[in-house]
């Protein structure tokens, strides 16, 4: 199987992040996982030049509920940041919120392409991972 280069997990919460990197090792889907405990912090990584190139991860896991900037504010940046700090980057919000009107904004939103509530599953990733990436990822 092929693995996907690299997974960003944003999230202030350590233990949602602790269980969902630990989901993602185990089940080896990616070469890279990157933890980012804000909007801001996760900003400045796509937009740092990293060995010549921005880190363009293959899929970011958003967390909606987050202290300082929120995911939806986090979205309002994304979407101005260059094409090449973006690249083909499938974005999964990852949150605790039941809110209805939350998962109709999200399916409003041209860069989300998921709204699934936390915890991560395995089932959910190979759903994710199958529908977004069927070159890599077949049942």
């Amino acid at each position: 199987m092929n693995r996907l280069e690299k997974i960003l997990l944003i999230d202030d919460s350590e233990s949602d992040n602790f269980v969902h990197e630990r989901l993602l090792k185990k089940e080896n889907v990616a070469k890279e996982i990157i933890t980012k405990y804000s909007g801001e912090e996760a900003l400045e990584y796509l937009s740092t030049i990293v060995e010549k190139k921005y880190p363009k991860p293959d899929l970011i896991f958003l967390d909606i509920n987050m202290p300082g900037m929120n995911g939806w504010e986090f979205l309002e940046h994304y979407k101005d940041l260059e094409i090449e700090k973006k690249g083909g980057i499938v974005i999964t919000m990852l949150t605790t919120s039941s809110s209805e009107e939350d998962r109709i904004k999200a399916s409003q939103n041209p860069n989300i392409n998921r709204f699934e509530n936390k915890p991560l599953t395995k089932e959910r990733l190979y759903d994710i991972l199958e529908k977004h990436f069927p070159d890599r990822f077949t049942p």
